[in-house]
């Protein structure tokens, strides 16, 4: 399959098996990408079928002003547009939409809701995001279902503190029109990548690394693998040797939150009284979960829908076309709730799309969280074994930008550099790991 050994095998063409390739090949070294899909972007995948381009995985490109990925964009021409410019919102609570002094309230609840979190990070004992967030307020309920399965794409009892606030993003949000699977794409183009090609066993004992699978059997000075915990948890590469307890336990911390994803068609002119980008919410009690929405980005004909958490795991338990059918349904219902039978005409079931992360043996689940009380299992995760030989790299690596591409894209580069001091360190004197 490839002539030669290469320096470096990068597992997986997510965001960070990409931005392995091209670091490792910016260094000199010699590269062989393999990805089991039949296709490159990881959980960042732009479907095309609502006559716009739609993501059905990751959307946003957060923290913009620091983000690699948007120098890389507008150097590849792609059009970049801020969402917080237009973001609005619409609450409903109970039988009616909330009054503009209501809305006001709820802005200054959620200010207040991250104060309080904020200040529970300095105190001892809370360990979970559910133990820190204000309850009792007529707005906290909806605020830490917000924070944690729309947002972390976890319940907030399975989110640690510390690793929530070490988290939290900050600055710009912007959004690629033609979508984030579309950049990477682009990204990636010229790349040595192997499509449907599994790694099925790792063996990393040295002097170098072995790859197994369908394509038989590749050669490397090195590895960086990007797979999920969902899938390394799952057995879905055997490494042999076993990783090692302190890695293994990093997988365990850090298991894959779900965060899943409707796109909606427009069956006519009504536009339920929503502007471009608008968001739809409800107001919700104690324990009620809720999908939530963007209606016509960009001005499109399409309505994207959200369920985070338990709600979505509940979902993708019957496999990828259930989880799909019941994703779509679940929005009719919840739009129903909104709107009556208004929204069944607004919106056409024919032709909905919906993402299927929690029942894909390549993802299982959207990104991960990290379990109370295990704050550093990202750090954890991300140390490279056998002196850089074999790295693991990918959103869950990343201690601050975990869950979003630029997390996936720094851990990746940092991966290939910590692998080309394992491979080459006289020629490449001045590569660190960090």
């Amino acid at each position: 399959m490839h002539a030669g050994n290469p320096d470096l095998l990068v597992v997986g063409a997510g965001a960070a098996g990409i931005a392995a390739a091209r670091e490792a090949l910016s260094l000199g070294l010699t590269v062989r990408v393999l990805e089991a899909r039949g296709r490159v972007g990881g959980r960042a995948r732009t479907d095309l079928s609502l006559g716009a381009p739609t993501d059905l995985g990751a959307t946003w490109l957060h923290a913009a002003e620091t983000n690699p990925l948007v120098p890389l964009a507008a150097a590849a021409g792609l059009d970049l547009f801020r969402h917080d410019d237009v973001r609005t919102s619409r609450v409903r609570v109970g039988d009616r939409w909330a009054t503009e002094a209501e809305q006001g309230e709820y802005d200054r609840a959620e200010a207040a809701w991250h104060r309080a979190v904020t200040r529970a990070g300095s105190l001892e004992g809370p360990r979970s995001l559910a133990d820190a967030a204000p309850r009792g307020g007529f707005w906290d309920a909806t605020i830490t279902h917000w924070e944690g399965p729309v947002i972390a794409a976890a319940e907030a009892g399975a989110i640690d503190l510390g690793d929530y606030l070490a988290t939290e993003l900050h600055g710009s949000n912007l959004l690629p029109r033609d979508g984030c699977g579309h950049l990477l794409g682009i990204l990636s183009a010229g790349l040595p990548i192997t499509l449907r090609a599994p790694v099925e066993r790792l063996f990393w004992d040295g002097p170098g690394v072995r790859a197994e699978g369908p394509f038989g059997a590749l050669r490397a000075g090195a590895a960086v693998v990007t797979v999920s915990t969902g899938v390394l948890a799952a057995g879905g590469i055997a490494f042999d040797p076993a990783l090692p307890p302190a890695t293994a336990g990093a997988v365990d911390d850090l298991p894959m939150g779900l965060l899943s994803k409707v796109g909606l068609g427009a069956s006519g002119e009504d536009r339920l009284d929503v502007p471009a980008f608008g968001g739809i919410e409800r107001r919700l009690e104690e324990g009620e979960r809720a999908m939530t929405f963007v209606a016509w980005p960009f001005g499109r004909d399409h309505v994207e829908a959200f369920a985070g958490g338990d709600l979505a795991w509940d979902l993708a338990r019957g496999g990828a076309e259930a989880e799909r059918r019941g994703l779509v349904e679940l929005a009719f219902e919840e739009l129903a709730r909104l709107y009556g039978s208004r929204a069944a005409r607004a919106l056409r079931r024919e032709g909905a799309i919906a993402s299927a992360w929690g029942s894909d043996p390549l993802s299982r689940g959207a990104y991960a969280s990290c379990r109370p009380g295990r704050t550093g299992a990202r750090d954890a995760l991300a140390a490279p074994l056998a002196g850089g030989r074999l790295v693991l790299a990918g959103e869950a690596c990343h201690a601050t930008l975990a869950g979003t591409l630029a997390g996936a894209w720094l851990s990746g580069a940092r991966g290939a550099r910590a692998a080309a001091a394992a491979v080459a360190p006289r020629s490449l004197p001045g590569i660190v790991a960090a």
